[in-house]
């Protein structure tokens, strides 16, 4: 199962919104704080102000009157609140911060709780308790205004984020599906060159070493067929005139060694072959039994083979290139197996698959990697007649090219089996591009 963390946008997703969440939350909480201690400042120097006010007016023009909340308290009054030991800590900064600001010796007190809240004030040099009106100090609420603001900010800030994100990755993705794609053989286009100056130069490197590649396999294979070609018109000169021979046991040798020969020039154009594969798709179970049928029936010293037909009509691939896989397996079960041959299909959660398997002595484990390697005969005994060394390898390439893939081991210890997997996804397409051919 994927697991959406495990790829790039994922990460680049999960830490752009950590950050920010992480960003937003250090900013809102300094902004609390920035704001009470704001409300605070602004409250001692009200309050000093009025303080300072009240005692000019006392001092110059004692006999006018003092406005309707500010009042003069004498030292006696039974009105004077007590010093308070245990206040809000707000509050006992707010003391702190006002007695900061007048002479020393002055004493601040607050009123009594329940009322409107008021700052008594006497410094040494007053005769009365100076009592002014005070900003109530409100602790900032825990959900206000600026969290929906904070919440719109940040959605805008994620949502721009993960484009930034995915604009980054995208340019990684096409090159990632093209390194996957030129691994399985098939056709890459060129990569569009995209993103930050490191990935174009990457982006970059890969175009030319996909081109290169192409360019060599091309010549190769041009070069390859072209010799198999031209082969072919001496073969059919040297059939025709071991035709005419009188020994037959001559005649019989050579006849042999031509079809070999021939054969072996078969196998060579069939791997140089590149183009894709336009033949009409059919149904992988209907197609495998008339194989093994006409199998039976053309070659008479074949050994059994059995058919597993268990795929359902949905598994379809393009004929010519069926027709080549079976053909090439059931060939090498018949070379180097033993019987019976079992060409078995079956639909999985993932897709389809189709194996051929023999009961021969298998290949050695060490062996395996290099067995579908093009002209790799493993021991000159499994070479025979008419053999290259390429029967495997042609199948690995048609198999890919038709978007499966293979695997090559021995089952059980009781032979070779070649084991295809394709994806329900490659299905379509192989549809589609039959349908594009007409």
């Amino acid at each position: 199962m994927r697991r959406p963390i495990d790829s790039l946008f994922g990460r680049l997703a999960l830490l752009v919104v950590a950050v920010l969440m992480l960003s937003h939350f250090a900013w809102y909480a300094l902004m609390r704080l920035e704001r009470s201690q704001l409300q605070t400042r602004y409250a001692v120097e009200e309050a000093t102000f009025l303080v300072d006010a009240v005692r000019q007016h006392v001092a110059r023009t004692p006999d006018q009157p003092l406005p309707s909340r500010v009042k003069l308290v004498d030292p006696a009054s039974p009105d004077v609140p007590a010093a308070s030991a245990n206040m809000p800590p707000p509050l006992e900064r707010f003391v702190e911060d006002v007695r900061d600001r007048m002479p020393a010796d002055t004493q601040v007190r607050v009123g009594p709780p329940g009322g409107p809240p008021m700052l008594w004030v006497r410094a040494a040099t007053d005769q009365n308790w100076i009592v002014v009106p005070v900003q109530p100090l409100r602790m900032p609420r825990s959900l206000d205004r600026t969290v929906l603001w904070l919440a719109i900010i940040f959605s805008f800030a994620v949502m721009a984020a993960l484009f930034a994100a995915w604009a980054l990755q995208r340019p990684l993705r096409l090159l990632a599906q093209a390194v996957a794609r030129f691994g399985r053989g098939l056709p890459v286009p060129p990569v569009p060159e995209r993103g930050p100056r490191e990935l174009r130069q990457l982006t970059h490197g890969f175009n030319q070493m996909v081109q290169e590649v192409a360019r060599t396999e091309n010549d190769r294979a041009v070069m390859l067929a072209g010799v198999a070609h031209d082969l072919k018109t001496p073969l059919a000169r040297l059939r025709l005139r071991a035709e005419m021979m009188d020994d037959a046991k001559t005649r019989d040798g050579v006849v042999r060694d031509v079809d070999s020969m021939t054969h072996i020039v078969e196998q060579f154009l069939l791997f140089a072959h590149d183009g894709a594969d336009r033949s009409e798709p059919v149904e992988v179970d209907a197609q495998c039994e008339r194989v093994v049928r006409s199998y039976r029936a053309v070659t008479s010293d074949a050994p059994t083979v059995y058919t597993e037909l268990n795929a359902g009509p949905s598994f379809l691939l393009p004929a010519a290139t069926l027709d080549r896989i079976l053909s090439n397996l059931i060939d090498n079960a018949h070379a180097y197996g033993a019987p019976p041959v079992v060409v078995a299909t079956a639909r999985t959660p993932e897709g389809f698959t189709l194996s051929i398997s023999d009961n021969g002595k298998g290949i050695a484990a060490q062996d395996l990697i290099s067995a579908s390697r093009p002209f790799v005969r493993l021991d000159p005994a499994r070479g025979g007649n008419g053999h290259s060394g390429l029967g495997l390898a042609i199948v690995e390439r048609l198999v890919r090219r038709a978007g499966g893939e293979w695997e090559i081991g021995n089952h059980g210890g009781r032979g070779l089996r070649v084991l295809m997997s394709f994806p329900f996804e490659v299905l379509p397409r192989v549809a589609t591009a039959s349908e594009n051919a007409w």
